[in-house]
């Protein structure tokens, strides 16, 4: 009888111990199992659904090709594969809108000093949702919601491949296509106005050529900086925004005796020009030096083509004439940092003007250039659309 009891408390235990081995299974994986075959069928059939998932995942997307430089009918809708694998500081973004700008065009026809292999996909500025991250990427996660300051592939497709730290949050209260309006042209005003030149509160900044990208992203800077700003347009529906922005007053520069009308209201008001933000140097910069005020700064952002200018302006007024291009690593993040902080507060909020479809892209190119419809804020593509 005591061998009994032996064996039946030695078979309790064997129980239990069975038992236990199956319940630490269970706790560790959610799941309870009749035997290990089920275990494994179970794993084989999970294995399978994502062999399926990622079978069933979309392979290509839409997006523009350049496959040989010229003009804005290069600029071809393929289909083409959506990058299958980025490096480790690597994120894809689902591009919900992107941006389009005038480097873009001198690149897309070949007058530019640095030009991509063919055929590429042109563009740098877009706005969307991460969907894939590289293993070594900790700036974002997967469904955060981005702008893009460098693309790896180009911005002008469905989806792009960017590096980790190119890419930054978009806040809630800024659209897609108001974060494909942030990068160049916040960038490049901010640069303008705070790593060329060393703004003062109260300074008077005049804008020439406000209505676009940069203008406006320049006066909303300066407004949040306590600046005065002047600036001019082309056209009725331009003035009206340049002023609506913030602007004391706009000028139409396509009507003659525009500068006379500016140095009148300056006079009026008791004002000095320090800066001049110029975005059409080549037809402006001697009218500049006649408007900048003395010891002040003209900051060229843009520039098609030569000028005859007479420097003997500049040595009477002790002006500067800035150049605006890129900058280092340390000063864009800078930058991006000050942008982040007024699109999260509101005080930056960029404004879109015309939004063509991906298939409309070749006319989005001609109009940054020709400004056929008047120039109003950031041209912008949505390629899903």
């Amino acid at each position: 009888s005591l061998n009994v009891l032996f064996a039946a408390s030695a078979a309790l235990l064997l129980s239990r111990h069975q038992y236990s081995q199956r319940h630490l299974f269970v706790t560790a994986t959610g799941t309870t199992f009749r035997n290990f075959q089920q275990q494994q069928a179970c794993a084989a059939s999970q294995k399978q659904l994502m062999s399926e998932d990622q079978m069933n995942a979309p392979q290509t997307m839409l997006g523009i090709s350049v496959n040989k430089f010229g003009g804005p009918e290069v600029l071809s809708v393929e289909t083409i594969p959506i990058p299958s694998s980025i490096a480790d500081d690597e994120v894809l973004v689902k591009v919900h809108a992107f941006g389009i700008n005038p480097v873009e065009t001198y690149i897309r026809s070949g007058a530019y000093a640095r030009l991509p292999s063919l055929p590429f996909t042109p563009g740098n500025d877009g706005a969307g949702v991460v969907t894939k991250i590289g293993k070594d990427v900790d700036e974002v996660r997967v469904g955060d919601r981005v702008y893009v300051t460098t693309s790896e592939t180009g911005t002008y497709a469905q989806y792009c491949v960017c590096k980790g730290n190119n890419v930054r949050p978009l806040p809630d209260n800024v659209s897609f296509e108001q974060g494909a309006a942030v990068s160049v042209a916040y960038r490049t005003a901010y640069r303008a106005l705070f790593q060329r030149y060393s703004p003062k509160e109260g300074g008077v900044v005049f804008v020439h050529g406000a209505s676009g990208a940069v203008g406006l992203a320049v006066i909303q800077l300066a407004l949040a900086h306590k600046m005065v700003v002047y600036g001019t347009a082309g056209t009725k529906e331009g003035l009206e925004l340049v002023v609506k922005e913030g602007a004391i007053h706009a000028f139409n520069h396509r009507h003659d005796g525009y500068i006379e009308q500016i140095t009148s209201k300056l006079e009026e008001n008791g004002h000095s020009i320090d800066l001049i933000v110029e975005m059409l140097a080549n037809v402006n910069l001697d009218k500049d030096m006649d408007l900048i005020g003395h010891g002040g700064t003209i900051s060229v952002v843009g520039n098609r083509g030569e000028i005859t200018i007479n420097a003997r302006k500049l040595m009477m007024k002790e002006a500067n004439v800035s150049g605006v291009m890129g900058g280092t690593k340390e000063e864009w993040d800078t930058a991006y940092t000050a942008i982040g902080e007024g699109l999260a507060n509101g005080s930056l909020q960029p404004v879109v003007g015309e939004v063509f479809k991906l298939e409309e892209t070749k006319d989005a190119h001609v109009e940054v250039i020709e400004h056929q419809h008047g120039t109003k804020g950031k041209i912008v593509v949505t390629p899903w659309k």
